[in-house]
Formats: structure tokens, C-alpha cells, sequence
């Protein structure tokens, strides 16, 4: 069996107790492949923003020891304040190599140790531009979900930590390892790090006449050939009445989800699979393999090749 990866927590003065414990249970949850433990800058009680304080078992010598280290966020009071040299310092006695992940406000602390200069980063929109003011070495993008760069990870605000340790288990062990702790997360398998922090519209209310229907067909029959017409044909409605109930449901166009979809399902078939691209790509509408690699490159920036080598878990056997 491959050595089990020891992920370090870092809880910070003023850290927020829902995202202290997120890096616990999803990687506590991938059946022993992860240790979390959880570490302060002096190994006393930290203050969280709550009612009350938790005792960790660790001071910073933990961190030399971590495969990965994960910084949640703290209260925006503590952010405005200035990142305290100490936490620099701690972060300064991670080995390098050591994977990074910061969530939320967690971000200040990577930046301020000079560890995110030059490099892609992400935090929530709510401080983004006390962010950008104090850090203006670091490319930052306040309207994803997370940002993953290799070996620096950072992610927006509370539930996107979720997504990023699903991301990073994905990563780490394939879909179906990921797949298995969301369920036991009860959490979203998969969100992807650019879709938006927030959504400006308002959500619908659910009717009967709505379009989930044609969204059911149209997921059932993803390898056939289908057209807007097709879809406001099975919701019963005109195609202008159809075009603009379905993008309030949905936040998209009718065309875009589909090709989302399809996209998913490629994904997964080379996840999981050792299916030829040409092959994927017929079962799942598309026209070809060079109409996948397209579509592939324009929502996640890598070749069909490049991601089957990157999410694939155990490699298959047949190999």
C-alpha cells in the first residue's frame, strides 16, 4: 500500500470552526489513505470565532512533517490587522514541496509569507479588494470557487473548501475514491474551481411546468444528436418560452448545459474507462474525437490524453 499522506491543519486566531473541521472529515473519510492532524502556531488553544476556544494537540513542529498543509480561514477583524509574523514564520519550516492549500481568508496568510507571489490565487469576493491592495504580486481571480497550481491550492469561502479537498482526493485517487467520501460528505461530487463564487440571479421556484423534464431526456439520451427543438418539444413549450424558462432554472443557455453535460460524461468515461477518445466521444454527442479535444481544452485546459493520465486512479490492469 502507498504511505499515508499527512495532511497538517493550521488553526489560526479567530479561525472559523466549520472550515477548521472540513479538511477532517472529507480526507478522513477516503478510508485511511490521508492522517489529518491539526496544529497551532504555538501549540496552545486557539481562539475561533465563536463562543469558544479549541485545544490542539500539536504545535508548529507539525508542520515539518506535513505532505499537505491546509490554513483555514479566520475573521475578517484578524485579516484587516495584519497577517502576525509568527504565522510566517511557522509557515516558513514547511518543507518545500509540501502542498499548500489555504480556504478563504486562509489566502492572507500563503501571501503574506510570499508564498502566492506570482502565482494564481483566489479568496473570498467579500475581501478581494483588501487583497489586491496588500498583495498586488499575486494574480488573484475573486470569482472562482478555487484555483489549483500545482502545488499551491487556494479556495474561496467555506463550502468551496469542500470542493477543493474533493478536488484534491480526485487528484490524489481518482473520481470514484472522490465520489465515494462526497457520499459520505452528503456533499456535491464535483463543482468545478472557475464556476462563480455567487450567482447573481434569483433562484425559481420549482413548478410542474418546468424543463427538468427535457433535462432528463436529454441526460438519458446524451449519445444522440438533439436540438433546441428537441428539448422545448419534451417540456411541451414554444422555443423562445423554453430558451428563457430553462436559463432561469439553470443559469445557462440550453445549448451550454448540454454541452457541459457532455463534457461530464467524458470525463468520466476516461476516468474510468480505457475507452478510445473516438469512442468516448460518440457515446457521449459529440461528433468526433477532434470535436471532445475542443470542447475538452475550452472548459478545463488539457487534452482528453492529459487528463486520463492525471485523474485515472489505479491504472487499469490491462495496461
Amino acid at each position: 500500500m502507498a504511505p499515508v499522506h499527512r495532511v497538517v491543519v493550521l488553526a489560526v486566531e479567530g479561525v472559523y470552526p466549520f472550515e477548521l473541521g472540513i479538511p477532517s472529515r472529507v480526507f478522513g473519510a477516503a478510508d485511511g489513505r490521508y492522517e489529518v492532524i491539526t496544529c497551532s502556531v504555538d501549540g496552545r488553544p486557539v481562539r475561533t470565532n465563536s463562543d469558544f476556544s479549541i485545544t490542539v494537540e500539536h504545535g508548529p513542529e507539525a508542520l515539518r512533517t506535513a505532505d499537505t498543509v491546509v490554513i483555514p480561514p479566520f475573521t475578517s477583524t484578524d485579516v484587516t490587522a495584519g497577517i502576525p509574523q509568527v504565522l510566517v514564520q511557522a509557515l516558513a519550516s514547511v518543507t518545500p514541496g509540501t502542498r499548500l492549500v489555504s480556504i478563504c481568508t486562509g489566502a492572507f496568510v500563503l501571501a503574506a509569507a510570499g508564498l502566492l507571489d506570482g502565482r494564481p490565487a483566489t479568496t473570498h469576493w467579500m475581501v478581494a479588494d483588501l487583497f489586491r491592495t496588500r498583495f498586488p504580486q499575486v494574480a488573484l481571480d475573486p470569482d472562482v470557487l478555487f484555483i489549483d497550481d500545482g502545488d499551491v491550492l487556494t479556495s474561496a469561502g467555506a463550502a468551496s473548501g469542500l470542493d477543493v479537498c474533493l478536488h484534491i482526493i480526485r487528484k490524489d485517487h481518482g473520481s470514484e475514491v472522490a465520489n465515494r467520501v462526497a457520499r459520505m460528505c452528503v456533499a456535491p461530487p464535483w463543482r468545478e474551481g472557475g464556476q462563480a463564487q455567487y450567482i447573481l440571479h434569483p433562484v425559481p421556484e420549482t413548478t410542474a411546468n418546468g424543463t427538468a423534464t427535457a433535462r432528463q431526456w436529454a441526460l438519458e439520451n446524451l449519445h444522440e444528436p438533439m436540438t433546441l427543438t428537441d428539448l422545448a418539444e419534451h417540456s411541451h413549450m414554444s422555443l423562445r418560452t423554453f430558451a428563457r424558462r430553462f436559463t432561469e432554472e439553470v443559469g445557462m443557455s440550453p445549448g451550454r448545459w448540454l454541452i457541459r453535460q457532455r463534457v461530464d460524461r467524458a470525463r468520466h468515461l476516461l476516468e474510468t474507462t480505457d475507452l478510445p477518445v473516438d469512442e468516448i466521444a460518440g457515446q457521449v454527442g459529440f461528433a468526433g474525437g477532434t470535436s471532445l479535444r475542443e470542447h475538452l481544452h475550452a472548459a478545463i485546459g488539457v487534452s482528453p490524453l492529459s487528463y486520463r493520465r492525471t485523474f485515472r486512479g489505479t491504472p487499469s490492469p490491462t495496461h
